[in-house]
């Protein structure tokens, strides 16, 4: 009798899949009570697998999980056993402790499986709806660190179904890595005549997105299709028609492929960058000068000719504008401002090369990863003339605490680099918390010995409006605060800003000479490209600054640069542009002198 054949593999777990049992393993880890590091380590992994660019399971199958960073053999392990069974003995045991409703709780704003845990154990809440009714009866301001306040934020957030699950959107760097990938092997597969670029928000630099657009131009779209298909960033994908196809990232990201002849590229990659509100009034505008704009061409009523643009800069000049930069084609004022027969003009946008110096970083004495000395040579091999050091003051809480005398000797050490190194100008900063009534954590004596602060909010975030913008403009009132950083606090897709009337703010920055920072961190891109523009209008310098904590992340740049020119901010709107002695001028204490 011949041998009974194996039995197939069962298909690989997506990343996302292996990402939520991780994240679901380490909340019920926490609400069992386990140790922080182990809680720690599942959140840790479940990150590190949601944003490989490359099917985890397969990697582990392999024995190659643990390349991942975070990933050890336990951990390796545990996905081969997901992968194998579907599910984890582990995860099955804790489910079996607890209701299923009381991990939906871990998920509203300010909540986390401890005080999940607590609810269950002292009031018995175990699903959504039973928390609605405790809150809106008042019963959960009897516990100790529950008050009103949270009842509140409960409520609402229930209101506004923060709770339940939507489709996830990717922070544009992340979407960017994977899209850089996909072009790349679409342009190797396809040869030099193909030519491949992204579109819709991730080409308009967008702080997030859903999903990728990606359009290419090429002789043979059954060969670019296959080409996607068998990239390693893809998990599966599917033809959409002759020239098309719908894909998936591992890290769940949809991509939507379109394949069209060289001489409508023009056309298609203006429809598909957007936005949706750009192209209505692109359309809006064409019909009044006799012409109709989609996809597949520009159309002139009169004649019945359609035009096929192989690039954008046709399609712009036939409907009578120059050419629009995608960062700024959301319809707010775009149009008018590129008529060619119109009295606007559109900025100059700023570039990352147009910066000269960085005013926002850390280094060891905080909760950086490099020396002063590190992070002086990287940034002089960016090519800029000045930095700023500005580790974390002694209220941040995070990394090191730098108590006055500690700051006196990074001032010290500052000097000394500065002295040493050649070719750049090091100022001795200090990035100091704004305290709650606005503050700030160090004397003026001290902070008269600085060449520069930069002051941020990092803790109290609950305050009310009038609270919290009371206290930011109390601290750009101080006349040794040069500038603002990250001014809403927020964290993309994680933490909304906080309440502060931000007119108010811009105004006092304006008043003040305080200049404001649009930090790059990918994370934040903070302040927000709505605000920065408003600031610029009032005449506010703008920063755009790195909070680099490494010399790796001092390029983070690209992504603050991004959100200026969404802004409409030209190279004249950013202080950091300026040659250092210019710079140096606006700063106040320059003008104390």
């Amino acid at each position: 009798m011949p041998p009974t054949p194996k039995p197939p593999a069962p298909p690989n777990p997506s990343n996302g899949a292996i990402a939520a049992a991780f994240e679901e393993l380490g909340d019920l880890y926490e609400l069992d009570g386990a140790i922080i590091h182990r809680v720690v380590a599942y959140r840790s992994a479940a990150r590190a697998v949601r944003d490989a660019p490359v099917s985890v399971a397969a990697l582990a199958r392999e024995g190659r999980a643990t390349e991942l960073s975070g990933i050890g053999e336990t951990l390796q392990q545990k996905i081969v056993e997901l992968a194998d069974t579907g599910t984890l003995a582990a995860a099955e045991k804790l489910r079996s402790r607890f209701p299923p409703g009381l991990i939906d709780l871990t998920r509203l704003p300010g909540m986390g499986p401890k005080r999940a845990r607590r609810l269950f154990d002292e009031l018995g809440l175990a699903s959504l709806e039973a928390l609605r009714e405790a809150a809106a009866a008042q019963r959960l301001r009897g516990l100790r660190g529950f008050g009103a306040k949270f009842e509140e934020t409960v409520l609402a957030a229930l209101d506004a179904g923060v709770a339940e699950r939507t489709a996830p959107r990717f922070l544009l760097h992340r979407a960017l890595g994977q899209a850089e990938r996909l072009v790349e092997g679409l342009v190797a597969a396809g040869g030099p005549e193909v030519r491949v670029e992204v579109a819709g928000s991730a080409r308009r630099m967008a702080d997030s997105v859903k999903d990728l657009d990606i359009v290419a131009a090429g002789a043979d779209p059954a060969l670019l299709t296959s080409a996607l298909a068998e990239l390693d960033v893809v998990e599966s994908c599917e033809r959409t028609g002759d020239a098309g196809a719908r894909a998936r990232a591992h890290t769940g990201l949809a991509i939507d492929f379109r394949v069209v002849e060289h001489d409508q590229f023009g056309n298609l990659l203006q429809h598909l960058t957007g936005s949706k509100e750009h192209n209505m009034a692109l359309r809006e505008a064409a019909v009044r000068r006799g012409l109709h704009v989609s996809e597949y061409g520009v159309l002139e009523d009169a004649s019945g000719e359609t035009h096929r643009c192989s690039v954008e800069e046709e399609v712009y000049r036939l409907l009578g504008l120059a050419y629009i930069e995608p960062e700024l084609r959301e319809n707010r004022g775009e149009l008018e401002a590129a008529a060619l027969d119109g009295p606007g003009a559109l900025p100059e946008l700023v570039r990352a090369e147009h910066l000269r110096g960085d005013l926002h970083c850390h280094t060891v004495a905080s909760d950086g990863r490099n020396t002063i000395e590190q992070m002086a040579l990287a940034a002089r091999e960016r090519g800029y003339e000045y930095l700023a050091i500005t580790d974390h003051s002694a209220s941040h809480g995070f990394g090191n605490d730098v108590s006055p005398d500690e700051l006196r000797r990074q001032i010290e050490r500052v000097t000394e680099a500065n002295a040493a190194i050649e070719g750049i100008e090091l100022l001795a900063g200090s990035e100091v918390n704004i305290m709650p009534d606005g503050g700030l954590d160090y004397d003026d004596d001290l902070l008269a010995e600085l060449d520069w602060v930069i002051a941020s909010v990092h803790t109290a975030f609950g305050m009310d409006e009038r609270e919290m913008t009371d206290r930011i403009i109390t601290a750009l009132e101080h006349p040794l605060v040069d500038a603002l950083g990250h001014p809403t606090g927020r964290l993309i897709e994680r933490r909304v800003p906080y309440a502060v009337a931000l007119d108010e703010v811009i105004d006092a920055a304006a008043r003040t000479g305080t200049m404001i920072e649009i930090n790059s961190n990918p994370d934040r891109r903070d302040l927000a490209e709505g605000p920065a523009r408003a600031a610029a209008h009032a005449g506010v310098p703008i920063l755009i600054n790195s909070d680099a904590h490494g010399t790796n992340t001092l390029s983070v740049v690209r992504w603050g640069v991004a959100t200026a020119r969404r802004a409409w901010l030209s190279a004249a709107n950013v202080a950091n542009t300026l040659p250092y002695q210019r710079f140096a001028a606006l700063r106040k204490r320059a003008g104390k002198g």
